[in-house]
């Protein structure tokens, strides 16, 4: 019987072999999940290295720091606005202007397509506990988004499309434009529960008034800039949002 025990505790040491990137990418997964569920604050490291299974010696090879961890998740979620930014600035044949409308208008699809992961996301982000991982997500993704974006204007410019000042300047002032919507969609998101009709008016408002910044500070004519879309793809996020199975996020408007 000891030796049939012996058996089973060498067995359930035994590690799976997997590509350095294969684990690094798992441990910054188990991170994130647990930084959602219980904070930034009150997640340990040894929180993460109990629910990976790893040795201590295994977790320090990858990441020296609760703060290393942090700092990657924010680093993929920049990552991949940054590819998928990038994968519609290659597409030929569209002036500055098409290409800054089609962004907005890929993402908004993309974003009613993942409304689940979103809305999960999004309500967890926006626990207090959650304030850091919100904060470094948004520098993150904002560190990468503005030279993209500023590249766009300033091919605007060259185009004789935008009559924007500073590139960088002005991408940055959209993207805090973007950023200081959300009090907005959290109010909005609350009442689409009860009243769909008053939190899809409440969003119009503010993001229409945006547009017309948007248009000035980029030298264009009134309603070039399509921040939201059409007040029927607005609507059906909100409605998506209050379906117990299907939701959005703050980000998806």
């Amino acid at each position: 019987m000891a030796m049939r025990s012996g058996t089973r505790e060498s067995q359930s040491k035994i590690r799976v072999l997997k590509p350095p990137a294969v684990r690094r990418g798992e441990l910054i997964d188990c991170a994130q999940r647990l930084f959602l569920e219980r904070g930034y604050e009150r997640t340990t490291i040894n929180d993460v290295i109990l629910a990976t299974g790893l040795s201590k010696g295994a977790f320090y090879h990858y990441f020296r720091s609760k703060e290393d961890l942090l700092e990657a998740i924010a680093q993929r979620f920049a990552e991949q606005s940054l590819a998928f930014v990038g994968a519609l600035q290659a597409e030929p044949g569209r002036d500055a202007l098409a290409s800054l409308n089609l962004v907005l208008a890929v993402s908004r699809e993309w974003k009613l397509e993942y409304m689940r992961e979103l809305r999960a996301m999004f309500t967890t982000l926006l626990k207090p506990e959650n304030a850091v991982l919100y904060q470094r997500i948004v520098a993150a993704v904002f560190a990468v988004l503005t030279p993209a974006l500023a590249a766009i204007i300033e091919r605007g410019r060259g185009e004789g499309t935008f009559a924007a000042g500073d590139p960088r300047v002005s991408a940055e002032a959209l993207l805090q434009l973007a950023n200081g919507r959300r009090p907005v969609i959290i109010d909005a998101l609350a009442k689409a529960e009860t009243d769909p009709a008053a939190a899809v008016e409440m969003v119009l408002r503010r993001v229409r008034a945006e547009e017309g910044v948007v248009d000035r500070i980029l030298g264009l004519p009134a309603g070039s800039v399509a921040l939201i879309g059409s007040v029927e793809e607005l609507a059906a996020m909100m409605r998506a949002w209050s379906e117990p199975d299907r939701g959005t996020g703050a980000e998806a408007v």
